[in-house]
């Protein structure tokens, strides 16, 4: 299972680059909160198992709650709420002291900072189902189950036409929308460009899913590729967190809504 040093790198540095490319609108405090959900987030569970069975005798109780909040999803539904009160308060302290720049002189909200702890903690998952148990956790073989076969997988015609054209329908969607022209606007054809990826995963998706688990016997849909499973764990622990995190950032006028320092 990975340790502090890639959870703290991995989210630090996306955070960074999130930061250089919206020139400032996710800040410091964002990379921040996030890097600090994405390092201890989640593992906050383990570490008060730890440290009750260290000082106290343990108990059954703080055990399950620690398993419990090592999770993806049960770590912001449990302390999502004290914690995004938490972090705005450190932020706004922060921005008062003038310990940490927040760019625009304005601190995270309660709103933001729940973005960056369910970004954190998804992406705190990205790294562990990946390198944890000697790559035999629930999610990654889950993952390579969805392409795995007993013996050989044949290549079905239909799985070679239907992936075809998405495939096609996808390149040439995504040329025709950002085709040259004399007026364009570069917002409106990357946000056309993600609905047409959505559709195209979303379709993709629902023909791997119905050759894998509504036909019986189950059929190959795309040879021994485990394109499930791969998709649906990206979508999940790699491109949500990020999207989080961008729904997070600081709008473009955030200038006229400055506090007082």
């Amino acid at each position: 299972m990975p340790g502090p040093g890639p959870h703290l790198m991995y989210a630090m540095n996306s955070g960074l680059a999130l930061t250089h490319l919206t020139k400032g609108r996710f800040t410091p405090h964002h990379t921040l909160t996030y890097t600090l959900n994405a390092f201890f987030g989640p593992d906050i569970g383990s570490f008060s198992e730890w440290l009750s069975s260290t000082l106290f005798a343990g108990s059954s109780f703080v055990s399950s709650l620690a398993d419990a909040i090592h999770h993806p999803f049960y770590y912001v539904l449990i302390l999502g709420l004290p914690l995004c009160v938490f972090y705005s308060w450190v932020s706004s302290f922060l921005v008062k002291r003038s310990v940490l720049d927040s760019v625009s002189g304005v601190p995270l909200s309660r709103r933001q900072c729940l973005l960056l702890i369910s970004a954190g903690s998804l992406s705190h998952f990205f790294l562990d189902h990946l390198f944890e148990e000697n790559g035999r956790s629930s999610m990654y073989t889950w993952i390579l189950s969805t392409g795995w076969w007993i013996n050989r997988a044949p290549v079905n015609p239909d799985a070679v036409i239907v992936v075809g054209l998405l495939c096609t329908w996808l390149l040439g969607g995504f040329i025709y929308i950002n085709r040259a022209r004399l007026t364009k606007s570069t917002r409106k054809q990357s946000y056309q460009s993600m609905k047409l990826i959505l559709i195209i995963a979303s379709l993709y998706c629902l023909w791997c899913a119905s050759q894998v688990y509504w036909v019986n016997p189950r059929r190959p849909a795309v040879g021994e590729e485990a394109d499930l499973g791969v998709l649906v764990f990206l979508a999940t622990y790699f491109f949500l967190p990020h999207c989080l995190c961008i729904l997070s950032m600081n709008s473009e006028d955030i200038h006229t809504e400055q506090l007082p320092l």
